[in-house]
């Protein structure tokens, strides 16, 4: 059988992958073309810098930008960091929330609890011990959810009749 060829993911254009003289040297050229009245967001987008990155540069350029505009947006920039941060911060806790049942100091997992409401399943231990077990095994080994196939020199388990 015949594998199929991934397509390959498309980059970036270019002028998003340069590096900061390649873009200092583009921008040269591309700011009298430019027509807008917000040169910051335009020249971020454009050669996908973050905020500080853009007012620099644009310093560098020769472009004077208001000192009270660039505050306001590291300002907005430092809201939506913080905002994200907390988020996932919520997103972990949920996690471990929703996880609580299912582990404790004992066990990566508990399947189930006994009659007499002793939890069983899989044990920290275990768990590092399979870990290492996979990573020790061959890369021509199964992984998970692969059918074992015999040796080429092994008997066959299929009877004739």
């Amino acid at each position: 059988m015949v594998k199929k060829k991934r397509r390959q993911q498309p980059h970036p254009p270019r002028r998003q992958r340069f590096n900061r003289r390649q873009r200092l040297a583009s921008a040269r050229s591309w700011l009298p073309t430019y027509a807008g009245d917000h040169i910051a967001p335009a020249y971020r987008r454009r050669y996908g810098v973050d905020w500080p990155t853009a007012f620099q540069e644009l310093e560098l350029l020769g472009i004077e930008l208001d000192s009270g505009y660039q505050g306001r947006v590291r300002e907005s920039v430092r809201g939506q960091t913080e905002t994200s941060k907390r988020r996932r911060r919520e997103q972990a806790a949920q996690t471990e929330e929703l996880l609580a049942g299912y582990q404790d100091a004992d066990f990566a997992y508990i399947a189930g609890y006994t009659s007499w409401g002793l939890p069983y399943g899989i044990t920290w231990a275990e768990l590092a011990a399979a870990e290492l077990e996979r990573k020790a095994a061959s890369p021509d080994s199964p992984g998970p959810g692969e059918p074992v196939r015999a040796s080429p020199g092994a008997p066959s388990s299929t009877k004739r009749r």
